[in-house]
């Protein structure tokens, strides 16, 4: 592959936004700044300069009063924080005994190189489900064995009615599912809900085990919560992946 060529498939996606669309965003202060890796990144610039508060957003948060769960579980990941050092996938392997092999992952980190004034940079970026307020994978699965828990939010997997269809493994527009074999069923990220929170922790596996304290995992309806403040904080810059897909993300990223 040439250069124009990489360059080209690097910047798909980010004019393929419906004009009318790309309007809505620029008059709330959003831009679609690029590609990361093959995911469109839509950012809100400062808060405090962008029109009204983030809370009014409804591309990227949640309006206030209007959660439908009991607890709104979300995440922010202050991606400058992220070192690359892989602590967080090994947690969770470990907690959620994520099986070897065959794609499987729950969490994982991006990376890439970037050349600034001659001078090469790494940029490591968290992934993992999105939990998404309008997940494809839920819409498109035959036997809902995919859903959003109606306590938490958290999109989960009902593992004796999954077929293996791998139809919500098509839909998902962050690739965040796999084939579990050991289950002959589809497996992703649950926010370690059965393995930690419902323990009584208050962090995910991954969050907990992070030394950089990139990973703020909490209640998105408890304004004295972390993940409220970091998303909430006037001079944060936050962005979501792939918002064009209309999947409403609850993770979101914010430059430390």
């Amino acid at each position: 592959m040439n250069i124009k060529e990489l360059e080209k498939e690097q910047n798909e996606g980010v004019d393929t936004l419906p004009s009318e669309e790309r309007r809505k965003f620029l008059q709330i202060g959003l831009t679609v700044t690029g590609v990361f890796l093959g995911g469109t990144v839509l950012s809100l610039a400062s808060v405090k300069n962008a029109k009204g508060s983030a809370t009014n957003v409804g591309s990227l948060l949640p309006v206030e009063g209007q959660y439908p769960y009991t607890k709104h579980y979300s995440m922010a990941i202050r991606q400058n924080h992220c070192v690359g050092c892989e602590k967080c996938m090994e947690a969770c392997v470990e907690t959620n005994h994520v099986p070897t092999g065959h794609g499987a992952w729950r969490t994982k980190i991006q990376e890439r190189v970037t050349t600034v004034d001659g001078v090469e940079k790494q940029e490591f970026r968290p992934i993992l489900c999105n939990h998404c307020n309008r997940p494809p994978c839920v819409r498109v699965c035959p036997t809902k064995a995919t859903y959003k828990d109606p306590e938490t939010g958290i999109v989960k997997m009902d593992y004796s009615k999954c077929i293996g269809c791998t139809t919500c493994m098509a839909a998902c527009p962050y690739n965040a599912r796999y084939f579990n074999h050991d289950k002959y069923a589809i497996d992703k990220c649950n926010f370690c809900l059965d393995t930690r929170l419902a323990a009584g922790e208050k962090e995910t596996a991954c969050a907990a085990a992070c030394p950089a304290n990139v990973r703020v995992f909490g209640d998105l309806k408890d304004t004295s919560s972390d993940v409220y403040k970091v998303l909430h904080e006037p001079d944060n810059k936050i962005w979501v992946l792939r918002p064009e897909t209309g999947a409403l993300p609850n993770i979101y990223y914010t430059n430390a």
